[in-house]
């Protein structure tokens, strides 16, 4: 990103000071990860969710960019078993008790319908905010050849900056694509962009990555 930062230029000279925020390699075969565009997040009318319309539709861009090129694209959901979502035995539902709203089978947990999803996409159900944590993504990602990860999806400051930390520490150049993604409020959208930018990912806009998918050559669909 080239404009300031939420915090001010002087807080960018610091970070780059710092020696944060170098440009990452685009790869020539990135998965895409979209992190929790389920109805329980991209809906207003669910306690967890909000209006996430604009972010949806941007993810169906990338999408139809990536289908072009062959990339995989893996689409990920939180669900709790029953039992999970009214006992004790879940840490992060103690925290957020919210979260136990998104119980198997509920329509909270479905992916958004808007998305374009086809049934031989790749689906990762989790319990945690990192796509990757308690999960085989990271073993579906090294099966399909990936050399770098483009995320997108909700919520900017929990699942989407867990899930970029972890990409990066798997070994994966990684990009988030700031149209992509979204929140519950603005500021700590915002804040996790930023800290994602200088420490972990290049944020870069949906027509930016879009001109990335188009250098890559088409391939046949994941």
């Amino acid at each position: 990103m080239t404009a300031p930062g939420p915090h001010g230029a002087a807080v960018d000279r610091r970070y780059a000071a710092a020696g944060f925020g170098a440009p990452v390699p685009r790869g020539d075969r990135p998965a895409i990860v979209v992190v929790d565009l389920t109805r329980g997040f991209t809906e207003a009318r669910y306690p967890t969710g909000s209006d996430l319309t604009e972010v949806v539709a941007a993810t169906a861009r990338l999408l139809a960019a990536g289908r072009r090129a062959g990339l995989p694209i893996v689409f990920t959901a939180i669900a709790y078993t029953r039992a999970e979502a009214d006992g004790d035995g879940v840490a992060w539902l103690r925290k957020a008790p919210g979260m136990r709203a998104l119980v198997e089978g509920d329509d909270t947990v479905a992916l958004d319908p808007r998305l374009p999803v086809r049934p031989d996409d790749h689906l990762v159900v989790k319990k945690g905010a990192s796509a990757f944590a308690g999960t085989t993504l990271a073993t579906l990602l090294a099966g399909t050849g990936c050399d770098g990860v483009i995320v997108c999806g909700a919520t900017t400051s929990g699942c989407v900056r867990a899930t970029a930390v972890d990409a990066v520490q798997a070994g994966y150049d990684t990009l988030v694509v700031a149209d992509c993604v979204g929140d519950r409020a603005r500021g700590p959208h915002d804040a996790a962009l930023y800290d994602i930018q200088a420490k972990y990912a290049d944020v870069v806009t949906l027509r930016e990555a879009l001109d990335h998918l188009a250098t890559l050559p088409a391939g046949s669909p994941s």
